[in-house]
């Protein structure tokens, strides 16, 4: 329910990462789509040049050129209607969205906020960032609210791939009666990363080998080969990017991660959205006075 309605309440409505990141649309532009919808949209971008051929194999250029040629010799190039996404500012303030689920076991809180494309220059180390924070098991915020205070099953937070600006993102499922105090709990880890706890040289050695140790046995098959090639392609990431990760990630120092995290981790703009059972969790997420509190629907449309 969190993940349908945040992207509008961080890109803005119209925006195209404003679709809700589960990837299936809302029911009322299901219902309205036709056949002619369909078509259309097949004419205006199956064109070749809107297209990548990608072949991994045991192949050659020179056996592969003919057989292209007889399947897709005829297909006619054509013109693009521009495509661009654009940028937009972060969240003036932190925000609470409280959505409802009466008679909810337990909470879930969603923490999001803009980082850089995927392509941007500090992408492998936000990756070692990420790790720290929150994208392994031994991860600040999973041994905060699971290991240490036992309110959470696993608490996690990634970097969801895009072209333009993506989300950072912790997702954080908690019993119902700790939901407040996860909340503030959270706020803090995100207050203090990068400042007054800064990233150790431990957790940045952990990150770092998290990151290269498995990447030999990311390239064995030609299904990963091929994955690898289409992120790159996808994102508009340096041809050599698998080629120097490795490299690039060692060589990143804990006081250039604790800079990066200031310019990306901004603890008073994160968007919050709360699902749980309201009548329980309402009064003291409020009582937190974290920032302005809202309630909306499961479509991310405010309730009074």
């Amino acid at each position: 329910m969190a993940l349908r309605a945040l992207p509008p309440l961080l890109y803005g409505p119209g925006h195209p990462y404003s679709l809700p990141l589960t990837g299936s649309g809302t029911e009322a532009a299901v219902a309205r789509m036709t056949r002619a919808d369909l078509a259309g949209y097949h004419a205006t971008w199956f064109k070749p040049n809107n297209a990548t051929l990608l072949v991994v194999g045991d192949t050659t250029l020179a056996e592969l050129t003919p057989l292209l040629e007889r399947a897709f010799g005829t297909w006619k190039a054509g013109t693009l209607p521009p495509h661009e996404i654009p940028r937009v500012d972060q969240p003036a303030g932190t925000t609470i969205y409280l959505i409802d689920r009466p008679g909810a076991l337990q909470s879930n809180i969603v923490g999001a906020q803009l980082a850089p494309p995927r392509n941007t220059p500090d992408a492998v180390a936000l990756n070692l960032l990420n790790d720290v924070f929150g994208g392994t098991f031994s991860s600040r915020l999973n041994m905060d609210l699971r290991e240490d205070k036992h309110w959470s099953y696993g608490v996690g937070s990634s970097l969801v791939a895009a072209r333009g600006q993506r989300i950072l993102l912790s997702d954080s499922p908690v019993q119902t009666d700790k939901t407040a105090d996860a909340l503030r709990e959270l706020a803090r880890q995100y207050a203090e990363l990068g400042s007054a706890r800064p990233v150790t040289p431990r957790e940045l050695q952990d990150a770092q080998a998290n990151e290269t140790l498995g990447l030999p046995g990311s390239f064995e098959t030609v299904s990963q080969l091929s994955n690898a090639y289409a992120t790159i392609l996808q994102y508009g990431l340096p041809e050599d990017y698998y080629n120097t990760y490795t490299a690039t990630a060692l060589a990143v120092t804990p006081a250039q991660l604790n800079a990066l995290a200031a310019r990306v981790v901004l603890p008073r703009q994160p968007v919050w959205i709360v699902v749980g059972d309201l009548g329980k969790i309402e009064a003291p997420v409020r009582a937190l006075n974290l920032g302005e509190v809202r309630r909306i629907d499961v479509d991310g449309k405010a309730l009074p």
